[in-house]
């Protein structure tokens, strides 16, 4: 472990300067600050609705029911026939925008994302937590590619991630080919280094194979959605659809004690938050991870804080904690 630290602190003193340059409030801004009023600068205070969120656990870590997910702020979309959107997001979503973005998160009570390991990534949380002041907790979505499966776990261990998960789309294909060991290695590897570990999945046999051999997640990320959106499908119309079978993904969830992330909840905008997060609330999601532009955040936030403070018709209990509609 020592090690690791070792990494994380050689890795944060060179991705600083490069990460901060060009922005407005940068890294070196605040500490020729801090030297010249012989105090360090505090970040900027949160408002109290922040704290009104609800909350549950995975592990010892605390956090907030809807989580902020990367697809969009790394320019990823899912378009249908739209070829230019992938190209949108990154024009719109600056290294500013990113930043305000999640800052906007955690002034409504959104403590956590779900961002995947890349260079750009690393740079964008390194910067947001040691220029910004930013406290946004992240999960690391992590690729397996054959030749070096092993590189984006301890880019997310020396980065400072503080959970890691297997990609959806990997573990997909690892399962059909029959690579479950692989997968458990994986796992391995994400706690040996001190982080909670979770598996991402499409298809509900992921988890369902993963269980049958005794493979031990922290956490899983399952797509979920009630798949009554127009472009829903069927397969392989992979762009439009992520979930096929929600009743075998309830089934599974409801016997399931490990804590779920939902994440597709939206099917990429095609669902209305105030449908498809009551929908994955009541029938068993512990977590939700949702893509968000800035000004979605506060009403996806509402919404998110007005469903969880309600009575609502679950019958799986609440993984990772008690459900606390005031918030942890």
């Amino acid at each position: 472990m020592k090690s690791n630290l070792n990494r994380r602190r050689f890795l944060k003193s060179t991705l600083l300067a490069p990460a901060a340059a060009g922005l407005a409030f940068n890294f070196e801004e605040h500490a020729l600050r801090a030297a010249s009023t012989g105090a360090a600068v505090p970040a900027p205070a949160l408002p109290a609705r922040a704290a009104a969120m609800p909350r549950g656990k995975i592990g010892k870590l605390e956090i907030s029911r809807l989580i902020c997910g990367g697809n969009l702020t790394s320019g990823f979309a899912h378009s249908r026939d739209l070829i230019y959107v992938s190209a949108l997001l990154k024009q719109y979503f600056t290294v500013e925008k990113i930043h305000a973005t999640w800052r906007k998160c955690e002034e409504n009570g959104i403590n956590t994302a779900v961002l995947r390991v890349d260079d750009q990534v690393v740079r964008l949380i390194t910067d947001y937590w040691y220029a910004e002041g930013g406290k946004l907790q992240w999960i690391a979505q992590c690729t397996l590619p054959q030749d070096d499966w092993k590189s984006a776990i301890l880019k997310a261990v020396d980065t400072g991630a503080h959970a890691a998960f297997v990609h959806g789309g990997v573990a997909d294909a690892y399962v059909q080919n029959r690579r479950i060991d692989d997968l458990a290695k994986a796992v391995e590897l994400i706690r040996k280094n001190g982080l909670l570990a979770g598996i991402g999945a499409h298809m509900t046999a992921v988890p369902v194979a993963l269980s049958n051999r005794g493979v031990d997640v922290d956490f899983w990320m399952k797509t979920f959605n009630e798949k009554k959106y127009w472009s829903a499908g069927p397969m392989p119309r992979l762009d439009s659809v992520f979930e096929e079978t929600p009743e075998q993904t309830m089934a599974f969830m409801r016997t399931n004690v490990k804590p779920w992330i939902a994440y597709k909840v939206l099917g990429a905008g095609a669902i209305k938050p105030a449908e498809g997060f009551r929908y994955a609330f009541e029938n068993g999601a512990d977590f939700l991870c949702v893509g968000m532009f800035d000004f979605q955040v506060e009403q996806d936030a509402g919404i998110a804080r007005q469903i969880l403070g309600a009575p609502l018709k679950r019958a799986r209990p609440w993984r990772g904690g008690a459900h606390t509609p005031t918030g942890a």
